[in-house]
């Protein structure tokens, strides 16, 4: 039987409101051009933190001021989405490690998208 001790809890849930910080063109490098629409990493901070509250048990420390580095690897389509293996490390050695699955999504059709998704809201 396997060791439930340091089990996840069944569910953990995180929000927030997007905010000017959160957009993909705040994040871009000068020269890029990335939409105003939510940032896929703030999306996936937001899904890490929910699943850090599942495991409020268990945590892997990487100290303030450390330097973290993040790799990704290709490694193949799976239909539309392009996947990568993605490791996160600190100088101490690696501290996540996960798969990463992308589309190629035309500008226009996104902020359509957002603003779609903005109407709804305020109805």
């Amino acid at each position: 039987m396997p060791d439930q001790t340091n089990a996840p809890d069944p569910t953990g849930s995180a929000s927030w409101v997007v905010s000017q910080t959160d957009l993909a063109s705040e994040l871009a490098e000068p020269g890029e051009a990335f939409p105003e629409v939510f940032a896929t990493s703030r999306m996936i901070a937001l899904m890490e933190l929910a699943a850090l509250r599942a495991m409020r048990n268990q945590r892997t420390a990487t100290p303030f001021g450390a330097t973290v580095r993040a790799q990704a690897r290709f490694v193949g389509k799976e239909g539309e989405l392009y996947a990568f293996e993605v490791v996160a490390s600190d100088e101490a050695g690696e501290i996540g490690r996960g798969t990463h699955h992308r589309a190629v999504v035309q500008t226009s059709r996104l902020l359509a998208s957002a603003q779609k998704r903005r109407s709804a809201r305020t109805h």
